[in-house]
């Protein structure tokens, strides 16, 4: 039943976002993941903030099938969440693909190693918001994905502080490198991260989801 409801899901969605993007050797890639339920500025802002900050060639928005650690009930339909994506992430530097569903894959870490395997060569960062970075410790194989790329954490609305008291942030503390280095993170070699600081945006999927009565 598993298989049947992911293919559906590959189906129904446009045959050209289930490829994974292509990319020359040596351009620095951010990756961007999530499930976008629904995209808003806020993301915008992450991806933005990492690209000029970190010197990026391009952002790679990967909608994913959905997050095992949320609540799929009021999860929209892959297609819708891409074609929202693409509304918002449309300028030349932006990639939006759901490659995740075809290769069914469900873990961060897994799509990672698949990236490393199919584009060789380039410099893969991961991005993230800060509101993430709590709980980055409870994603499968965590430890692996640090080893595997760099990271930028952008920072979200009242979630600074999580820099200081996160296990990742401790697990990886003396591989912090300083803001005002932050264009050579794309070049370091894993563990490596950083605490971006730039324009922030109060506005969440889970506000978005209320303020229309669909929250879980």
């Amino acid at each position: 039943m598993k298989h049947r409801l992911a293919d559906a899901r590959v189906h129904a969605v446009d045959p050209a976002a289930l490829a994974i993007p292509h990319a020359e050797k040596g351009m620095r890639i951010g990756l961007f993941g999530g499930s976008f339920n629904p995209p808003h500025a806020g993301h915008v802002l992450v991806a933005e903030t990492a690209r000029r900050r970190l010197g990026l060639d391009r952002v790679w928005w990967i909608v994913t099938p959905g997050n095992p650690l949320k609540d799929h009930g009021q999860l929209r339909p892959l297609g819708e969440r891409l074609a929202a994506v693409r509304r918002l992430a449309d300028g030349p530097h932006a990639a939006v693909t759901a490659f995740e569903a075809a290769h069914r894959i469900r873990y961060s870490a897994d799509t990672v190693a698949l990236l490393r395997l199919r584009r060789p060569g380039i410099r893969f960062v991961w991005i993230m918001g800060a509101d993430s970075l709590a709980s980055f410790h409870r994603w499968q194989a965590w430890r692996r994905i640090a080893a595997m790329l760099p990271i930028a954490v952008v920072d979200r609305p009242g979630a600074s502080l999580a820099t200081l008291s996160a296990p990742m942030a401790r697990y990886l503390e003396g591989c912090r490198l300083a803001e005002r280095d932050a264009a050579a993170l794309p070049f370091r070699d894993p563990p490596a991260w950083v605490f971006l600081h730039g324009p922030r945006s109060p506005v969440s999927s889970t506000l978005i989801r209320k303020a229309y009565g669909n929250a879980s």
